[in-house]
């Protein structure tokens, strides 16, 4: 909104018209966020703890998780609420890919806040019953593959990016929506599982979405798309504002949730922020490339499937718990340790995925 604002007071000032730029805007954005998590964390911490809603422990899980047993969850209301303002403020709200985001944002957010509402407020250790939350994930999913499929203008919008290879680009055609709603439900639900420990599942996210930031504002700039051959879209500038918003609004989230954590994001937190990353990685043409930066995501994801399938089929299992962040806890190491490792893995591998931009 403030950007309007602007445009119309730099008649009267030119100074006005540094807001046209994006990385202006991106860096306010970031700055918006954080301040606005830092400010209402505590608020919303005490609040939380005044409804008594606190997270729900397994009985099963690692004996030093029972301590957590109570702790405030449903704490991604602040992260959202974070980036909302922000990009409300700061980004361009005629942007069709910024509305989109802001849907997938909303809607993800409403699937895991009735998630968690289930089972911190009514008690219900199950929450949301498994099909109706994929049900609802796929809708979304669903409406947004549909759209950016139809109000696709340009072909690089419908094409897919192969690292590595600057000439594979294969159009997509009808493939795009099954793709895109794979990459939105899929990395929705992968940081979704890798939300179990204090500051594990933000830390990635923070970095992946950094890079994309990176990578929206390389795409959306025609000079620096056609020397990296990746698409140009003009559209794409504009995520920078979404990226940024998410990484402060992450990394403000990150002082309350870092071990021992005050507060627990909950579903509302990582289903909104995984689908928002997908969506970030659809609208970029980059859906490989987070496969590769948000490999702990995979590697969670990957390890959950492991399980499931080789206890089903051979009646063993792989892992002493899934997914893998409990085992590496069950095996003896400090809950810091696990934690700092996989961010230092999800940074190895954010620098391999932005390296392929160049390597071509």
């Amino acid at each position: 909104m403030l950007v309007y604002l602007a445009e119309y007071l730099t008649q009267f000032y030119s100074g006005f018209n540094v807001f046209s730029y994006v990385t202006f805007r991106a860096i306010l954005g970031l700055l918006t966020a954080l301040v606005f998590s830092l400010w209402w964390g505590p608020k919303l911490i005490e609040r939380l703890q005044l409804l008594q809603i606190g997270q729900v422990v397994r009985n099963d899980g690692p004996e030093s998780h029972f301590s957590k047993r109570g702790t405030p969850t449903m704490g991604g209301l602040l992260i959202l609420a974070g980036i909302f303002i922000s990009v409300l403020l700061w980004g361009d709200l005629s942007s069709r890919y910024v509305l989109v985001m802001l849907f997938v944002l909303a809607a993800f957010g409403a699937i895991g806040f009735l998630d968690d509402y289930l089972k911190v407020v009514k008690k219900n250790s199950k929450g949301l019953i498994a099909r109706w939350k994929y049900a609802g994930q796929s809708i979304a999913a669903l409406v947004v593959a549909f759209y950016l499929y139809a109000s696709s203008a340009i072909p690089g919008e419908t094409q897919l990016v192969v690292p590595f290879f600057k000439d594979v680009m294969p159009q997509l055609g009808i493939v795009f929506i099954f793709l895109a709603y794979f990459t939105i439900v899929g990395a929705s639900n992968a940081v979704n599982l890798t939300d179990g420990l204090d500051g594990l599942a933000i830390m990635p996210t923070v970095m992946v979405a950094g890079a994309f930031a990176l990578i929206a504002y390389l795409s959306g700039h025609a000079q620096f798309a056609n020397y990296l051959h990746i698409p140009h879209l003009p559209e794409a500038g504009e995520l920078v504002i979404v990226c940024t918003a998410i990484v402060g609004a992450g990394l403000g989230f990150l002082w309350f949730n870092t071990y021992p954590a005050q507060v627990f994001m909950g579903d509302v937190g990582s289903l909104a922020l995984g689908a928002a990353l997908g969506t970030i990685a659809v609208l970029v043409r980059q859906e490989i490339l987070l496969i590769i930066m948000g490999g702990v995501f995979v590697m969670e994801t990957v390890s959950v499937i492991l399980q499931v399938g080789s206890y089903k089929l051979r009646g063993q299992r792989i892992f002493r718990m899934a997914p893998i962040h409990h085992h590496y806890e069950l095996k003896g190491w400090p809950e810091p340790r696990v934690i700092v490792r996989f961010w230092i893995i999800s940074l190895f591998l954010v620098l391999l995925g932005l390296a392929t931009l160049k390597l071509r």
